[in-house]
C-alpha cells in the first residue's frame, strides 16, 4: 500500500513514456524544444510493465494513466498497454495525449486495453492554436478525437488551458463544442511547470474566471463533493444534465488532502507530486537487480514522505526543476 503520513493512499499511477513532444505549447516548452532525455536513461518497455506489475499486484494501485511529453511518440505503447491490461487484477488503463497520431492508432490502442483518452486542446481555432502550440496541427487534433470517440475509447475527456489574450474568451465556445460532440471537457489552470519558468499567478486565468464565463451562456450547478471523491476536477451539471464540465484549479483551489496519485517519470523516478522538488530513483535498484518486494519497498519509503500540499500558496514555493514535460501530467 503507498500510504503517506497524512493517511492518504495512492491507487492511481500516472506513468511519462517520454519527455518528448511534437508540439511546442507556450506554457510547457520554448519554440525551440528542450534537452530530450538519452535513451539509456529511459525506462525500456519491458522495465515499464515490470514497475506497473509491481505497482498493481504489491502496492495497490487501480487506475494507470499513461502520459508524457506525448506518449503516442513512444513505439512501443500499443504493447506496453496490452502486457498491462494483461495483469490481475486488472487496472483501469488511460492516457494523456495532445491527440496527434491518435486518429491512426485510436482501434489499436482500444484492441490492446486502452479504456479512454484525454486529449489536450485549448483552442477551436486553428490560427490560435498556430500560436499556441508553434505548430500546424489542429485538424489533426479533431480528427484524432473523433477517431478515439469511434474506437470507443470513452468517455473522450478534453483537457483545456485558458490564456490571457489567446483564448480566455473561448470558454463557452469549447464547452457548447464538447457537448455537441459528446465530449466531456475539463479546464485547467495554467500550472507553474513550464520549461521557461515564466509562469506569473498575476493575470492567470482562474477557475472563478472560467466559472463567471461559462455562466453568460449556460447554468451550472455544483456535482457536489460526494460525487468529487478523489478527483482533481471539480465538476458542474450543464443546464440542468446530462453534460458535465470540470475545472481543475490546482492554483487558486488546492485539491491535495484528496490526492491519491503517486508519479513514474520516463527514466524511472518516483514523484510524489506534480510541484515535488525531490525524487526517488527506482530505475537504478531495477537496473542493479532488485527483486519485486524491494522495488515495492523503495516506493513505499518515498510516498510515505509526500507532503501535506504542494506548497503553491507558500511564499517560499519554488517551482520545480524539470517541467511537465519530464515530469508526466
Amino acid at each position: 500500500m503507498l500510504l503517506d503520513t497524512y493517511g492518504r493512499v495512492a491507487t492511481d499511477l500516472r506513468v511519462s513514456l517520454t519527455d518528448r513532444c511534437n508540439l511546442r505549447c507556450t506554457y510547457c516548452m520554448p519554440e525551440e524544444g528542450l534537452q530530450w532525455l538519452a535513451k539509456p536513461d529511459l525506462l525500456t518497455d519491458d522495465e515499464i510493465v515490470r514497475l506497473v506489475h509491481v505497482a498493481v499486484t504489491r502496492l495497490g494501485v487501480e487506475e494507470v494513466r499513461f502520459t508524457g511529453g506525448e506518449p503516442l511518440l513512444r513505439p512501443g505503447l500499443v504493447g506496453i498497454v496490452e502486457r498491462c491490461a494483461a495483469l490481475e487484477p486488472r487496472p483501469r488503463i488511460s492516457l494523456t495525449t495532445n491527440g496527434i497520431g491518435l486518429e491512426r492508432t485510436a482501434e489499436a490502442l482500444h484492441a490492446a486495453g486502452l479504456d479512454r483518452v484525454n486529449v489536450s486542446l485549448d483552442t477551436l481555432r486553428p490560427e490560435v492554436f498556430q500560436r499556441m502550440t508553434r505548430r500546424k496541427r489542429h485538424a489533426d487534433v479533431l480528427r484524432g478525437m473523433a477517431a478515439a470517440r469511434a474506437a470507443g475509447l470513452t468517455p473522450v475527456k478534453v483537457n483545456s488551458v485558458l490564456m490571457p489574450g489567446l483564448n480566455d474568451d473561448e470558454a463557452p465556445d469549447l464547452l457548447a463544442w464538447a457537448m455537441e460532440h459528446e465530449y466531456e471537457l475539463r479546464f485547467i489552470e495554467q500550472m507553474p511547470l513550464d520549461a521557461q519558468h515564466g509562469w506569473q499567478r498575476d493575470g492567470m486565468i482562474t477557475a472563478g474566471d472560467i466559472l463567471e464565463s461559462l455562466r453568460t451562456r449556460f447554468t451550472l450547478t455544483p456535482e457536489g463533493e460526494d460525487e468529487r471523491g478523489s478527483s482533481p476536477a471539480e465538476r458542474w451539471v450543464v443546464d440542468g444534465g446530462p453534460h458535465r464540465v470540470g475545472v481543475i484549479a490546482s492554483v487558486t483551489r488546492p485539491f491535495c488532502g484528496a490526492c491519491d496519485r503517486t508519479r513514474l517519470t520516463a527514466d524511472g523516478q518516483v514523484r510524489t507530486c506534480l510541484f515535488a522538488r525531490e525524487e526517488s530513483d527506482l530505475r537504478g535498484a531495477l537496473r542493479d537487480g532488485a527483486s519485486d518486494a524491494e522495488l515495492a519497498r523503495r516506493w513505499e519509503v518515498a510516498m510515505w514522505g509526500k507532503k501535506a500540499g504542494a506548497g503553491i500558496d507558500d511564499p517560499s514555493f519554488v517551482q520545480p526543476d524539470r517541467p511537465m514535460s519530464a515530469i508526466g501530467g
